[in-house]
């Protein structure tokens, strides 16, 4: 299985006060989403089970790493706004809010303008390692998801005797140009035989190596087998067909699980989630270099789009799916952007280096210069959705 499109979506959180990081794909999200399943005829249950679980995993991150570092929690929310429903776990109000745009973890002595700033357990007066550790929480706590749901989706593998690889055929592709169409089977890709040959280790390779290099390509279409000859075009340094491969349901009755299918599986979950991660890292840098065309980012009219159909598709692709968004979310807050995870971590460690800490202005003004900076990219992603959808 894999997909190669980038996702943008940074849960709408504070981690920390009211001042604390604001996310805003989440809340285009919600916003387009209505719009995307009455404009596309998809299912809303999908995508809005996928979102909300990212959300409280990414959270969840950043609250287990502060209570594991004695950090006070006063709030722990899903949603924003007036409190719904919740309890008290110790000093923490665990709540579920109105307005459902994603969740915050508030700390107590975050906010140094706030009553209880000076908090000896609160969050300003921690070493630099812990409000790192912190703030890695919601990366941790998404590349761990992925790699869980990675590994259930391999323990359900093993039961199979070969995987039977669908094709979904991206619009305007090099695919569809040569006559592939969505639910082909692959059978054959030049020299390489399936099942035998593995579509991470031996197939990606050898199509991203032939650029501009004619491929013999066998499917099986409606029973019947087929031969096109495709040639991949020239992205950056690698050749693209466009299609993506997922597992399809085999026809081959599954035999019954056994207890060494989950200890078998542990390798190929590793192995598959290794390569997920590398394979999103290179997408972004891709994108960051300017070797990647922006039409390869999806947002959050693409996220909903596709959670319906992996939804549709059986709960294996679906899992499968939403570990790859997981691994886009990681990737994504790991980047060292003002506003995201990862630019707080660089502006911890640039404290760290000049031996003083930055003032509370010149950090909010650094924040804010962020915020506009992913509202833009967010706006650009979601106009492309929309492109697309018109295309």
């Amino acid at each position: 299985m894999r997909f190669n499109t980038l996702y943008f979506l940074k849960p709408l959180s504070a981690a920390g006060s009211g001042r604390g990081t604001a996310g805003i794909s989440l809340a285009i999200c919600a916003a387009a989403a209505p719009f995307a399943l009455a404009l596309l005829g998809r299912g809303i249950w999908g995508p809005v089970l996928m979102l909300a679980g990212l959300i409280f995993v990414h959270e969840l991150g950043h609250f287990l790493a502060a209570k594991f570092m004695g950090m006070p929690v006063d709030v722990f929310s899903l949603g924003f706004g007036p409190r719904l429903i919740g309890f008290k776990w110790r000093e923490t109000d665990v709540r579920l809010s109105l307005l459902p745009l994603g969740g915050y973890v508030k700390l107590a002595g975050y906010n140094p303008e706030e009553p209880g700033a000076d908090d000896p357990y609160g969050f300003l007066k921690q070493p630099a390692w812990k409000r790192t550790l912190f703030y890695s929480g919601g990366i941790i706590a998404n590349v761990i998801a992925c790699a869980a749901l990675v590994y259930f989706v391999s323990v359900d593998r093993e039961r199979y005797p070969a995987p039977i690889i669908k094709l979904q055929v991206q619009e305007g592709s090099a695919a569809e140009a040569g006559g592939l169409k969505n639910g082909d089977e692959l059978r054959r890709v030049g020299t390489l035989e399936l099942p035998q040959a593995d579509w991470n280790d031996d197939i990606v390779p050898y199509i991203r190596e032939r650029a501009n290099s004619p491929i013999e390509v066998q499917i099986m279409r409606d029973g019947e087998l087929m031969d096109f000859t495709l040639t991949p075009r020239l992205q950056g340094q690698i050749g693209i067909l466009g299609i993506t491969a997922m597992p399809s349901v085999s026809d081959t009755p599954l035999r019954p699980m056994h207890f060494k299918d989950f200890i078998t599986a542990v390798p190929q979950s590793i192995k598959e989630t290794a390569v997920m991660g590398a394979l999103v890292a290179k997408g972004f840098w891709r994108l960051i270099s300017l070797q990647a065309s922006v039409k390869e980012i999806g947002g959050p009219i693409a996220i909903v789009k596709l959670g319906s159909e992996a939804a549709k598709a059986g709960w294996a692709v679906y899992f499968y799916m939403t570990a790859f968004i997981s691994m886009n979310l990681a990737v994504l807050n790991a980047l060292p952007i003002p506003f995201l995870d990862g630019g707080h971590i660089c502006i911890l460690a640039f404290e760290r280096l000049r031996r003083k800490d930055l003032s509370i202005e010149i950090k909010e003004k650094i924040l804010t210069v962020g915020f506009f900076f992913m509202a833009a990219l967010m706006v650009l992603v979601v106009f492309m959705d929309v492109w697309r959808i018109w295309q």
